[in-house]
């Protein structure tokens, strides 16, 4: 039964690598950059969400929905002023101007809400449903039912409509989509949007299961390994990798020394790099002229 409660805390920590992966692929499925400040976006969808219900007082549903549109926008705002000048320079120029753009946001998240690691209460907090001798928390079945239902609006959105399917062919020639009528610049600004409200849920799925505090954000590095084990470009790939990483680390933590359970994600990651680099899903495809 031990190793049954570790499944179920890796499966639910995995979600959340999964999600915060999610936001990496979509930008890179749209716009073929790559944003390292993923998780610093999740931190401060956690701050947000933790002031509504605490500072503002909102009930929690109101404060979720206020969450994901604060970060939509953000994340729009970010694209318009910072990412869209951006365009036509080189992936490593983007690449850095997204770490900066991670070391402010924590900076900021510091000067506002300060340093000291912060709750977010919930009303699911504290419940419980047993196994046999496992328990399961409610917030961990919140974060698993979360993920299911954002994987699948997210796959009925690139599979059934029109944005979604201009947002995959700005991702395969911009020029091309542009010719065809596609407002590609729109576009950016909408994937980045929903990243980033993507970061949000993530932020108020992650707040009732661990602190929150501004340092969090450094769990992106995992989630970008996920998605690098998953296959970069792959919406369920991210899923599968963030799996992968959550349930490594569960059981690297009990049959491997102190320490190992940190780095395990980064052991998996190379492991996948010198056996199959292109990840599980090799969705990576040349462009189409």
């Amino acid at each position: 039964m031990e190793i049954f409660q570790l499944i179920i805390s890796g499966i639910s920590q995995g979600c959340l690598y999964g999600l915060i992966a999610l936001g990496f692929v979509l930008i890179y499925k749209a716009t073929e950059m790559v944003n390292f400040a993923q998780g610093d976006l999740m931190m401060l969808g956690a701050y947000f969400a933790i002031t509504f219900v605490t500072v503002l007082e909102w009930p929690f549903f109101w404060s979720v929905l206020a969450t994901i549109l604060c970060m939509a926008l953000v994340g729009a705002v970010l694209e318009r002023l910072l990412l869209r000048p951006m365009i036509g320079e080189p992936h490593f120029a983007v690449l850095m101007l997204t770490i900066g753009l991670g070391f402010v946001i924590r900076a900021v998240a510091g000067a506002v809400w300060g340093s000291e690691p912060k709750a977010l209460p919930v009303p699911y907090s504290g419940g419980v449903i047993k196994l046999g001798d496992s328990v399961i928390g409610y917030e961990n079945v919140a974060v698993v039912i979360g993920t299911v239902i954002l994987c699948l609006l997210v796959w009925i959105f690139f599979r059934f409509t029109r944005i979604g399917i201009a947002m995959q062919a700005a991702s395969q020639n911009q020029l091309a989509a542009f010719y065809v009528g596609i407002p590609v610049k729109r576009v950016y600004s909408l994937v980045w949007a929903i990243s980033a409200g993507i970061a949000g849920l993530a932020g108020v799925l992650t707040a009732p299961v661990s602190l929150v505090d501004p340092l969090i954000g450094f769990v992106g590095i995992k989630a970008f390994a996920a998605a690098i084990v998953g296959g970069f470009g792959s919406l369920p790939g991210a899923i599968l990798g963030g799996l992968l990483v959550g349930l490594t680390e569960q059981f690297a933590g009990l049959y491997l020394p102190p320490g190992f359970s940190e780095m395990s994600a980064y052991v998996l990651l190379l492991i996948m790099l010198i056996v199959r680099p292109q990840g599980i899903f090799a969705t990576m495809q040349k462009k189409k002229v």
